[in-house]
């Protein structure tokens, strides 16, 4: 039992951190390749906020995701043994 609510935790950590940065990273990689004005001095840094904020949204899905993941694991194990 304890095994599993350290996996629960340890997987929802994952995603919690995983997700953000892995939608941090896309939306930026995004937005500099189809909008010309990304990085440039007239930009103020308006593109690489836009993907922070959208990074920082994700957190919380990214928690979720990570503890459904851990509890449908431990479900599917059950079931098999």
């Amino acid at each position: 039992m304890i095994g599993s609510i350290a996996r629960v935790v340890i997987y929802g950590l994952l995603g919690l951190v995983g997700l953000p940065i892995a939608t941090t990273l896309l939306v930026l990689a995004l937005s500099h390749a189809f909008d010309p004005r990304c990085g440039t001095p007239g930009d103020s840094g308006g593109c690489e906020m836009g993907a922070v904020s959208i990074g920082v949204l994700a957190a919380l899905p990214g928690l979720a995701i990570g503890v459904a993941l851990a509890i449908f694991q431990e479900w599917r194990k059950r079931q098999r043994g």
